[in-house]
């Protein structure tokens, strides 16, 4: 099978990229830049190409890529203390409260 040829993907995979790459394509980024990229997230969701016949293809995947965000969050607040969680916040209250001020003023 020749490199980019896209046989081995399934009509779902094909549809996922069509739709990624419309998304990159929106936000200004070059059509054939907005397709490799567009088809880097699909092998990387899935392992490449779905339909059988290939080097270990056909296997299901549990879409990795797009489960990490929730898994990650909130770790880094959680190994802090209650006074050191406490101090940022009210460094951050003055800091909006000073921003404003200073927006209000132009």
């Amino acid at each position: 099978m020749p490199r980019g040829d896209k046989s081995k993907y399934t009509d779902k995979q094909v549809r996922k990229a069509e739709h990624i790459a419309e998304s990159y394509v929106e936000r200004g980024v070059p059509e054939s830049q907005a397709e490799a990229r567009a088809w880097a997230t699909v092998n990387k969701d899935d392992g490449g190409g779905k339909k059988p016949g290939g080097s270990g293809r056909g296997k299901s995947t549990g879409h990795p890529a797009a489960h990490k965000g929730g898994a990650t969050g909130g770790t880094a607040s959680a190994s802090r203390t209650p006074a050191q969680r406490s101090a940022s916040a009210k460094k951050a209250a003055e800091t909006r409260k000073r921003n404003a001020a200073a927006h209000a003023a132009h």
